[in-house]
């Protein structure tokens, strides 16, 4: 648990970790859903879990990846809620903006729709193992599977992917 001195000091430190984590939050519930609004709507309601959670942290490791995981299973139940809503148009989605990079924007388009194309549970795979850097066995625990299923995943997904971009004739 964090220790605090006083309640002015826990609300500093809970601003302070929501200002460090809220693109990471932001950022997984963009990429697994790919709805701008309800990756922000989420991203609220995961930060207002952890308010009410915050003296059940034990350190800053233990709320980044409290966040984490939280956002992510927040995103999946959506998700499999999605399923059951009536659908729109393609033609009445905004186009989603991603964030900037100083990579080749084409190749940072091909690849943002090659992943938006994959199956959920393998774009979930693939995000959290390339956007957010955790291992498979980190990703296998969040996900409740198994680490040959997430490196079997990842290891189908990414000769997909290869094999789009060459045939679309974009390689690097």
């Amino acid at each position: 648990m964090f220790s605090w001195r006083s309640q002015a000091a826990a609300d500093a430190n809970f601003a302070e970790i929501v200002r460090e984590h809220q693109a990471m939050v932001y950022s997984i519930g963009w990429h697994l859903l790919r709805d701008r609004a309800v990756a922000e709507e989420l991203a609220q309601d995961v930060f207002l879990k952890l308010h009410e959670n915050w003296n059940s942290l034990e350190s800053r490791a233990h709320a980044a990846n409290w966040l984490r995981r939280a956002m992510t299973q927040r995103s999946i139940d959506y998700s499999r809620r999605a399923r059951l809503r009536p659908r729109f148009a393609l033609e009445d989605v905004p186009e989603p903006i991603g964030p900037a990079c100083d990579a080749d924007p084409l190749m940072s388009e091909h690849l943002e729709s090659l992943i938006a194309r994959l199956p959920e549970r393998a774009r979930q795979i693939v995000v959290l193992r390339y956007q957010e850097d955790l291992e498979p066995a980190e990703i296998a625990q969040l996900l409740g599977v198994s680490v040959g299923a997430v490196k079997s995943s990842l290891h189908r997904s990414l000769a997909w992917m290869r094999g789009r971009m060459e045939h679309m004739g974009v390689t690097k």
